[in-house]
């Protein structure tokens, strides 16, 4: 696939730096080739990269009929929020209704005024991230957002992204997030398709969080059965700022969200919460990476996951403290049910302490349902199988309470 990259006629050849870019990324994917069972990173959730030979990229412009998604803006969520639509991969609103301080623009338009060069690429190393290099080889479609210098957001900002049933199709998505010094904002992402859709979202989110600014960040892959997703979102942090993610994962082929997270400057603070709930054999995988490279900073992470038939959960997290990164603190834990014999969780927590003066934990827990406390409710007239999904509801809802918008824990603990 990466080989028909000349073939495909994309926006912005004629800029030098774009180009360059992308050829970059091109270069790099053939370089280093696409994760294998031998990738460390990968190893719980690989698959042959032949099969994306069996999607294709779609260069036709951006078409809706009426029965879209992008013309019911109610469909979204039952709260007030800013919306962002995207339809097959593609941008679909030219118009945003934004308050003063927050400028979206469509990333072809941020590239051709200037203000994507100083972010693109500038966040991590292409050979970390193989589907990051194939995804800058075809840079083309996404967003650029800035919240100004002390502006905060009365309300969220949500990125509904939307796949309709068709010929089997990757789309290469990036998005760049600036928040300014002291501004505030959340920012949703969002995923559904129709039903029978087939698909690949090949997603990468630069997020820039500068001094004492503050971005809650929630994710929801609510893919089609047949769905693959795989996301990096890379984020700086300098001094004081914020970045809280959580990340719900619904049942497909292959989701996976991965964070790359540097904590930069004193003061920075990262919280990273998730839940997966699978009970098919959809593979879910939640894979992060924090970076402590200054004294005083502090990092959170809490990740649930319910796995039964034949599905597969995965946690990977790691936690980096740079030796000058003294009074430190960093914590980690990863807690799974296992319903089934069939069902997998693969777990590999890890800590890199090169400091003296820290704070560091991390753990995992798999297992089944306690059967004492199964017991217990049925003694006290409670069925079986309403006694089961009341322990798992009850697992999974420690990692909701972590999410600080009502809105949005109300919305997705009714929906998740």
């Amino acid at each position: 696939m990466v080989e028909d990259n000349h073939n495909i006629t994309l926006w912005g050849e004629d800029i030098p730096w774009l180009f360059g870019l992308r050829e970059k990324g091109r270069q790099t994917t053939k370089a280093i080739g696409l994760p294998n069972a031998k990738t460390e990173a990968w190893k719980y959730s690989h698959f042959a990269p032949t099969i994306l030979d069996t999607y294709h990229i779609d260069t036709t412009p951006h078409h809706c009929d009426e029965n879209c998604h992008c013309h019911d803006e109610k469909a979204s969520t039952p709260f007030a929020a800013y919306y962002i639509k995207f339809c097959n991969g593609k941008l679909a609103n030219e118009h945003f209704d934004l308050p003063a301080g927050v400028t979206i623009k469509s990333l072809v338009e941020a590239i051709f005024d200037g203000d994507a060069k100083a972010y693109l690429g500038k966040s991590f190393d292409l050979e970390k991230f193989p589907f990051a290099a194939l995804n800058t080889a075809y840079l083309e479609q996404g967003v650029m957002l800035t919240v100004e210098r002390g502006t905060v957001l009365d309300r969220p900002i949500l990125l509904h992204y939307h796949q309709h049933y068709g010929t089997p199709q990757i789309n290469h998505l990036r998005n760049i997030f600036v928040l300014e010094n002291r501004s505030k904002a959340t920012i949703i992402e969002y995923f559904t398709a129709e039903s029978n859709a087939e698909y690949f979202n090949n997603l990468v989110n630069e997020i820039y969080v500068r001094e004492a600014a503050q971005l809650q960040h929630y994710v929801w892959q609510n893919e089609a059965v047949a769905a693959r997703h795989v996301a990096l979102t890379s984020v700086e942090v300098r001094k004081d700022g914020t970045y809280n993610c959580f990340c719900a994962q619904s049942e497909c082929v292959l989701a996976r969200h991965e964070s790359y997270i540097r904590l930069q400057q004193e003061g920075a603070a990262a919280e990273v919460n998730g839940v997966y709930r699978l009970m098919h054999s959809g593979v879910s995988d939640i894979t992060t990476n924090i970076a402590h490279l200054a004294p005083h900073t502090v990092s959170n992470q809490l990740v649930k996951g319910v796995v039964g038939g034949a599905a597969k959960g995965v946690f990977q997290g790691q936690i980096h403290i740079a030796p000058d990164a003294q009074q430190t603190e960093g914590y980690q834990l990863h807690r799974a049910l296992i319903l089934s014999d069939d069902a997998e969780v693969d777990a590999k927590p890890e800590l890199e302490i090169f400091a003296d003066d820290v704070k560091c934990s991390h753990g995992n827990t798999c297992g089944d349902l306690d059967a004492e406390q199964l017991f217990y409710m049925q003694s006290r007239g409670i069925d079986l199988e309403t006694a089961k999904q009341l322990l798992i509801e009850a697992h999974i809802n420690e990692a909701f309470e972590k999410i600080n918008d009502n809105n949005v824990k109300t919305w997705l603990k009714k929906n998740f």
